[in-house]
């Protein structure tokens, strides 16, 4: 019966990654493309190239947190069942062009998936609700830490900028740091489309848990770059043209704001205390794009509110719409199949 179930799991884990794509390719290529330096096929094949190396690099000390730390066993329906809901929502809001978080809706299915162990199994099920904790401060601090750091970072740019020729090297600086953001993109997000698996991977094929991340972060970045090419343009609308007007300073201090936040909650956490935080690189961005928005017109006058409003409402619910589809796949699922749970 596994490989079936294997196989249907990685049919999930693709449409997932699909999904992540589709919704978080504008995390790190709205600035290059808001800014006019980059078409948006070409700062797709940057997104793409950057998130992989991420993946390959920095993904595990992610995916450990997502596929043992808030659930410690995840079976191979508990799996699906996460990753059905989240691509669920995912979808539904990019149909929309709704920067939600990805991060967020996986970790909802996997809460939802745990809450139906504790439910309805007779095993002995916990949810490491400190995991829990630290996850959802980093939703809270992430997007804050981007726009604090974006308004300085602003006017220190904005100066170099008006008081120098200008020229091509200011456009080097917003494309590096839109590959920083994509790399720190993979690191940290690669997790929510195959974390759930790195139990099943290493039980079944006799893998260290090292190894199964490698493969999966390389299956998962595939249909990541496949998600954002085909149905990425318009969340990257949203975030690159309807929350402010970017310009170059802007652009590069945004994409720095959040590509050190990113990159910063996925390292030094899994450094001290051995699990990197799954923080959301959507609100990363958007805090730092808002923070630049706010520092050029010195006042909420810079950005969109309409957009600000329709973005957080998508943000407040994402984690009951994902938690509640992922205990109810995985009822579903165990009811239909025949499996105890």
């Amino acid at each position: 019966m596994f490989p079936i179930f294997y196989v249907v799991g990685l049919v999930a884990a693709a449409l997932l990654a699909l999904s992540i794509g589709a919704n978080d390719m504008a995390n790190s290529t709205s600035v290059v493309v808001g800014s006019g330096v980059l078409r948006f096929r070409m700062a797709f094949l940057l997104f793409s190239v950057s998130q992989l190396v991420g993946a390959l690099f920095q993904g595990y000390m992610v995916m450990k947190t997502l596929g043992r730390g808030i659930v410690p066993e995840v079976d191979v329906i508990g799996a699906i069942a996460a990753s059905l809901a989240a691509f669920i929502w995912i979808m539904i809001a990019t149909m929309f062009g709704a920067p939600i978080s990805t991060t967020h809706s996986i970790t909802g299915g996997i809460i939802g998936v745990g809450l139906a162990y504790a439910l309805f199994s007779t095993a002995k099920i916990t949810i490491n609700l400190f995991v829990i904790r630290d996850i959802i401060l980093s939703w809270i601090v992430s997007p804050v830490m981007a726009m604090v750091l974006a308004v300085p970072l602003y006017y220190i740019v904005k100066r170099f900028y008006d008081s120098s020729m200008r020229g091509n090297r200011f456009n080097f600086f917003v494309i590096f740091f839109s590959a920083f953001s994509a790399y720190s993109f993979g690191a940290n997000d690669v997790a929510n489309a195959t974390g759930v698996y790195i139990t099943v991977t290493s039980r079944y094929f006799g893998l260290l848990d090292e190894q199964s991340m490698r493969l999966l972060a390389l299956y998962s970045s595939f249909f990541i770059a496949l998600g954002g090419i085909v149905l990425g343009y318009r969340v990257v609308s949203t975030l690159a043209f309807k929350i402010t007007r970017l310009n170059i300073p802007m652009a590069i201090a945004a994409g720095f704001a959040n590509a050190f936040t990113v990159w910063i909650f996925t390292t030094i956490p899994y450094l001290i205390l051995g699990y990197g935080l799954p923080i959301s690189t959507t609100y990363a961005a958007a805090g730092s794009i808002i923070g630049v928005g706010i520092a050029k017109s010195k006042s909420l006058r810079g950005v969109n509110k309409k957009t600000l409003i329709f973005i957080v409402f998508s943000w407040m619910l994402t984690l009951p719409v994902t938690l509640v589809l992922g205990l109810g796949i995985y009822y579903l699922l165990a009811v239909i199949l025949g499996v105890n749970v």
